[in-house]
């Protein structure tokens, strides 16, 4: 544990951080999985749960969570399911 009060505040912060990025990759892999079950079962609302998977990748990708070329990889991978 810390003993300096700048290394505390640090412990602090960087849990915030933490609790919020898991939330954030949590919600994107949601939205894909909703998109996969989606495709499966055939649903009406196809388009719109691919645009919000995609829409989640792109947010993921710019809040630094996932790098480029994972971002691009299931982007790719998505429409081609899509495409099917």
């Amino acid at each position: 544990m810390p003993i300096i009060q700048s290394a505390f505040k640090r412990v602090r912060v960087n849990e915030k951080a933490q609790e919020r990025n898991a939330s954030q990759l949590s919600s994107m892999r949601t939205a894909v999985k909703k998109f996969e079950k989606a495709k499966t079962a055939g649903a009406d609302n196809l388009e719109e749960t691919f645009k919000n998977a995609l829409s989640a990748i792109d947010r993921a990708h710019s809040k630094g969570l996932i790098k480029a070329n994972k971002a691009a990889r299931d982007k790719s991978r998505l429409s081609a399911r899509y495409a099917k």
